[in-house]
């Protein structure tokens, strides 16, 4: 067993150019136990305000060791002794007038406590360290949080508590949604990620774990070791419960849902075009939902680790932060209507991937809404000779088959593409596919298929005939967009106030499952998450349609046996044309200004 809690918290004035505290203790109301932080901030006597971050991946684990490759690319102007994952660096911002807070999750690093990532009492946890950073004697009682990926999904989180002290939030390619966007895409589980993450970034730094020093992966706990058994006890298992629940209205997943419209304060969501398997959509469904007067959706491109840093990025972080926490406001951020609420990237023309500098070749454009007022919502059919245009269905009876089960190893798709496009095309906005779908068996000693899923994906042909691969979250090529679909949970409430032509809304609950039967054909309607490309003259788009994961997937694979057994889904899948079935991809094309 450790020790009893300890105070090691300690005061270095004389070291950095900043004042470092490290393990300042903030108690806990809300929950047994504390939390701890590191605190970096200018050596002044005038009140300044404050920058928090909270999350597990360890307040004490240095950027470089965290992941070097990453760190040896990082803007040189945001790399220091005290930079760290995703975080803001204490170095610049302490340089700009800004505190910096850096928080041990509770339950992980040197915060003791039950592990239990984006649940209702770690997120009232991290609401009493924004109070207790508005309540220091050297706080301005002004707190902003800034951060990427985990550190921008608690963002949204912890302001729909609406603490005391926060007054603007810049959600950096953060989930908003944790069933939707992260754990199960269409209500199927995206598995490998969650193991990925969950095994080497969390429970690596849980609190009590051994060997944490002698593997370069901070400090060991200040109060000594917890046993194995002792840290099972102690946490919620994202790569267990993630399996075993599968819907909204279980407990598992209800005790992490919040509601976006109590967010109140100025909001900068960003998002990635690449990011199709993790934080595009919870940035864009996180602007659209927050309840806040002052807000703004930006997009950018490239990695999710090293945007964020970039100096034009940075300059934009301060001009905001500044506007919100200092009262600067050099461009009217705080005056609505002043800014156009929204700044897009336009990826046109093949630059390649993972490759900064190309990407800069994409232009950027404002727009007063999102989406796009003068969306033409257009659909473009899918036919059975497997082209794809927006002339209306042949007529045609047929069905065409592929394998259940397809995985990267052996896909099971069918392709439809357009012909050369005539004329330059631009696509920006929320995707639907309407598909006709059955599932039988492939032998006749086989037991009958009772699911189908769904996995969806939109490429772009550029006029060579090339497929234009974007950058991915981890730096990987990925297509225009993707989309899933478990056929059993098909229904959509179409009198929900979130419901939309261009984004059906899904509860995913118990009450929600519909029967799939074999030899049946279901209509279903599929959510793609929002794209953007401009179709070049003699471009094509292909519309992919599978039973597994593609290319482009990346870390992000959705290959549980449990989840995706063979008794449920193993057998054929078929799209139906004619006969009454339709089957289309509804693009949102953009005319010129």
């Amino acid at each position: 067993m450790p020790n009893q809690i300890q105070d090691l918290h300690t005061v270095d004035e004389s070291s950095f150019p900043y004042v470092f505290e490290q393990n300042a203790t903030v108690p806990l109301k809300s929950s047994e136990g504390l939390v701890r932080v590191n605190v970096y901030r200018p050596k002044t006597d005038k009140k300044v305000p404050v920058l928090v971050t909270y999350g597990p991946y360890g307040k004490d684990i240095p950027y470089a060791d965290f992941h070097p490759k990453s760190f040896s690319e990082l803007n040189p102007q945001q790399k220091s002794q005290h930079s760290a994952w995703e975080t803001p660096d204490p170095a610049y911002w302490t340089s700009q007038g800004y505190a910096v807070v850096r928080a041990d999750e509770r339950g992980t690093g040197q915060s003791p406590g039950f592990l239990d990532t984006m649940s209702k009492g770690t997120s009232e946890a991290f609401f009493e360290v924004v109070e207790w950073c508005a309540e220091q004697l050297w706080s301005s009682g002004k707190v902003g949080i800034l951060g990427i990926s985990y550190y921008a999904g608690t963002q949204w989180r912890v302001a729909a508590r609406q603490p005391k002290g926060l007054s603007c939030i810049i959600p950096w390619e953060g989930m908003s949604d944790y069933y939707r966007d992260r754990c199960r895409h269409g209500g199927i589980l995206s598995n490998t990620f969650i193991s990925f993450w969950w095994n080497r970034q969390v429970v690596s730094n849980q609190y009590g774990r051994p060997g944490r020093k002698a593997a370069n992966w901070g400090p060991d706990t200040i109060e000594g070791d917890l046993s194995e058994e002792e840290r099972a006890a102690n946490r919620q298992d994202q790569t267990i419960d993630n399996e075993k629940y599968h819907y909204r209205d279980e407990h598992y997943y209800a005790s992490k849902e919040f509601n976006l419209a109590e967010i109140k304060v100025p909001v900068l969501s960003v998002a990635n075009w690449g990011g199709i398997l993790l934080h595009l959509r919870g940035n864009v469904q996180g602007y659209l939902g927050a309840g806040s007067d002052l807000k703004y959706l930006r997009f950018i491109t490239g990695r999710h680790d090293l945007p964020f840093y970039y100096e034009e990025e940075v300059e934009l972080q301060k001009s905001f932060l500044d506007a919100f926490l200092k009262g600067e406001d050099r461009v009217g951020w705080s005056e609505k209507g002043k800014l156009p609420p929204v700044d897009l990237v336009l990826r046109k023309g093949d630059v390649g991937f993972n490759d900064a500098q190309a990407e800069k070749a994409y232009q950027r454009r404002t727009e007063n809404e999102w989406p796009i007022s003068r969306t033409q919502y257009t659909r473009y059919y899918l036919h059975p000779d497997k082209s794809l245009s927006s002339s209306g269905p042949s007529g045609e009876q047929k069905a065409l088959s592929y394998k259940a089960l397809g995985t990267m190893e052996s896909p099971q798709t069918i392709q439809f593409a357009t012909p050369s496009f005539e004329a330059e095309t631009e696509v920006t906005g929320h995707i639907v596919a309407h598909l006709a779908v059955s599932c039988s068996s492939s032998a006749a000693d086989q037991s009958p298929p009772s699911d189908i899923d769904l996995f969806i994906t939109l490429r772009y042909i550029s006029p060579e005939g090339k497929e234009v691969y974007y950058t991915g979250t981890a730096g990987d090529p990925v297509p225009l967009t993707k989309g899933w679909l478990r056929t059993s949970l098909r229904k959509f409430d179409d009198q929900h106030p979130r419901h939309r032509e261009w984004l059906p809304h899904r509860e995913y609950r118990q009450t929600d499952v519909q029967e799939v039967k074999p030899d049946t054909v279901y209509d279903v309607d599929v959510e793609v998450w929002p794209t953007n490309v401009v179709v070049e003259k003699g471009g094509k788009l292909v519309f992919e349609v599978s039973s597994g994961d593609t290319q482009g997937c990346g870390l992000f694979e959705h290959t549980s046996p449990a989840d995706r057994s063979e008794k449920v889904f193993a057998g054929v899948n078929s799209l139906h044309f004619g006969g009454g079935h339709e089957n289309y991809v509804v693009l949102p094309i953009i005319p010129p200004k």
